[in-house]
């Protein structure tokens, strides 16, 4: 079998996806952009939003996890009276309800109701996988299956009345594997109907904004190290610098005061990622050296 080609180019591109693409549509685009095969992201957008996607080229794709688990912020139109077979609109009408009256105080007060940690039925139209399954591909073949309902995170979800009544502005900033189509469906449950979601996009992943992400054909190569950004660091010197490279235990001593992943630093720049374990700090991965 033959040997991987060593990837040559490395960094973080983050884009603007647009809608209509889908994330691994991204993830083609720039691999022919970059002539890399070894280009990952992080946290997928559905084919109709649009908004932040982060990417990773070369040795920078093992430092994805750790975007994927950074909050996300989104705005979109919730429209109530309206509920869809995907939850947005790019799905069937599957039901009506005369919601244009509905309480502002009411609908605010059941958005409050959907955050914190609570719990979500993933849709059927998802990339969520089922018996190695993804869900989309079993509703592509007119299945519907039961879903266990997923413990996620929402920090806050803000909604504001528009000129029309049933349309609602929304703004939402959760964790990892939040759905926000689920989030407006069920708010419009809450409200004694139905609700779909449309224009859903994604400002920022973390410290990703918007405001640096360009599109696929402009967007351009960040520093490897810049897939950590949002982690707290250590900078180590250059002896220690060596026994990083060879993924050896820290003291303690090294650690930020979150235990939390941190990004350990040398001479030379990002070297490895860490973890407090017991009495100690193991390396989660390692990148000094790596191709």
């Amino acid at each position: 079998m033959a040997r991987r080609t060593p990837s040559s180019v490395h960094g973080v591109v983050v884009v603007d996806k647009p809608a209509g693409m889908t994330s691994h549509d991204v993830v083609d685009q720039l691999r022919r952009r970059f002539g890399e095969r070894r280009i990952g992201h992080s946290g997928t957008l559905d084919p109709p939003a649009t908004g932040v996607l982060v990417c990773a080229v070369g040795r920078a794709t093992r430092l994805l996890r750790f975007v994927t688990d950074l909050p996300k912020t989104y705005t979109g139109e919730i429209v109530l009276g309206v509920a869809t077979t995907t939850l947005d609109d790019a799905g069937e009408v599957t039901g009506r309800w005369d919601m244009g009256s509905v309480d502002a105080g009411a609908v605010q007060a059941a958005a409050a109701g959907l955050t914190g940690d609570i719990l979500q039925v993933p849709p059927m139209v998802s990339a969520v996988r089922l018996g190695g399954r993804r869900l989309h591909e079993l509703a592509r073949a007119g299945m519907t299956v039961d879903r266990q309902a997923r413990p996620v995170t929402v920090h806050s979800f803000d909604v504001q009345p528009t000129a029309d009544p049933s349309v609602w502005h929304a703004s939402v900033r959760c964790g990892s594997g939040t759905f926000v189509r689920v989030l407006a469906s069920d708010l419009g449950e809450r409200l004694g109907g139905g609700a779909h979601l449309r224009g859903l996009r994604r400002t920022a992943i973390g410290s990703f904004t918007e405001a640096e992400a360009g599109a696929v054909s402009e967007a351009h190569l960040l520093d490897v190290a810049e897939g950590v950004r949002d982690l707290p660091a250590v900078t180590v010197d250059a002896a220690t610098a060596v026994r990083v490279a060879h993924g050896a235990p820290l003291d303690l001593s090294a650690a930020p005061p979150a235990a939390a992943p941190c990004a350990v630093f040398g001479p030379d720049g990002l070297l490895a990622v860490y973890e407090v374990a017991g009495e100690r700090m193991k390396p989660v991965v390692v990148l000094a050296g790596a191709g």
